[in-house]
């Protein structure tokens, strides 16, 4: 199967119709990732005189520098310049998994098309990244994955519904974990559903680096100078955060930006290293990649839930057989806050307590 690939492109143009050239986007995200002109041209393969020319263009656009240069010591983005990068990063981790599942179904119309095609496994899912590079693996192995990224609940729904073939989701280790089963109760009563174990995550506070608003503990949320950016309702991180504030009496109501919510962990990450908020809650993968401090509230695994009676169709079975590959454990147990202990085990759902 074909593999699709698409990537936000976004443009600025200027009043008397002048555009910014994509390249100087792409030539500041690897300034202040590089720490030189030098190194993030030669990281994007141009020239460095190019690359001069590239940002000359930009600072005529905007009328003003982008780049702070000093001999011997690299080079720094001015304010203007990491406004820019900084909306890159949010735009690409708001919008990375949409794209990432309409390849998806692009790559599976497409290859119907084209030629005869392997049994398609349909996965709806909530976005994680051992799941990310599950799909990944399952794709290089030759297995035609249809993806879609939704919510845990719409991915229980549509497991019920037969719309997916495996739905993934997460559920919280601890005093929590029952009730969080009354989050997917109604999706959950079938007795042929067996859960596939996939990793064990962390979730918790994202903060600033150096934790300038000194946030400890979700009770500091509550402090009316803290700007708290949440998940959007229904996803299965914000039920969590929900199950957490309520277990520790608080009120989210409370909380200072409760409602305003992101669609992915990355996008939130995103949103507090950009300077937009001074806290969110997620995953810790995200939060060390854009250099947060973070630190950690709940333990969580996450699952694909699928039929008893599918397990046994190719397509479950090469799924099965990536979480049992000790290069693909290794590969989730690198992610920050992952652990594949128990990764491919296949268990009953366990019944309601009575």
């Amino acid at each position: 199967m074909q593999k699709i690939t698409i990537r936000p492109v976004w443009t600025i143009q200027a009043p008397e119709g002048g555009t910014l050239p994509p390249r100087v986007l792409e030539l500041l995200v690897q300034v202040q990732a590089q720490g030189s002109l030098l190194a993030a041209c030669q990281a994007l393969g141009m020239s460095y005189r190019h690359g001069w020319d590239l940002v000359r263009q930009g600072e005529a656009q905007f009328g003003t520098t982008l780049l702070h240069m000093e001999r011997g010591k690299g080079s720094t983005l001015t304010p203007l310049g990491e406004k820019l990068v900084w909306a890159d990063h949010r735009i690409t981790a708001r919008l990375k998994p949409v794209l990432d599942s309409l390849a998806s179904e692009l790559a599976v119309e497409i290859g119907r098309t084209v030629q005869a095609q392997p049994t398609v496994l349909r996965i709806q899912a909530s976005h994680g990244f051992a799941v990310e590079a599950l799909v990944e693996r399952l794709q290089q192995n030759g297995q035609a994955v249809e993806l879609r990224y939704v919510t845990s609940t719409a991915a229980a729904a549509a497991l019920h519904d037969g719309a997916c073939d495996a739905a993934g989701f997460h559920l919280p280790e601890g005093a929590l974990r029952e009730q969080a089963r009354g989050w997917y109760g109604r999706w959950l009563a079938d007795e042929d559903l067996r859960l596939i174990d996939v990793a064990t995550r962390r979730q918790g506070l994202m903060v600033a680096p150096g934790n300038p608003r000194k946030v400890y503990e979700l009770a500091d949320l509550l402090r009316p100078e803290v700007r708290f950016i949440n998940r959007q309702a229904g996803s299965g991180t914000r039920l969590l955060l929900e199950g957490l504030l309520a277990q520790a009496g608080l009120d989210a109501g409370a909380i200072p930006g409760f409602e305003q919510g992101e669609f992915t962990h990355a996008a939130v990450a995103a949103f507090v290293a950009s300077g937009m908020a001074d806290v969110g809650f997620g995953l810790e993968t995200p939060a060390r990649h854009f250099k947060l401090d973070f630190l950690p509230l709940a333990s969580e695994r996450y699952f694909l839930l699928c039929r008893a009676s599918s397990l046994a169709t190719p397509a479950l079975q090469a799924l099965l057989g990536v979480l049992h590959d000790p290069d693909f454990q290794a590969r989730v147990d690198a992610l920050p806050g992952y652990a594949a202990r128990h990764c491919g085990r296949v268990e009953p759902l366990p019944p309601p307590p009575g």
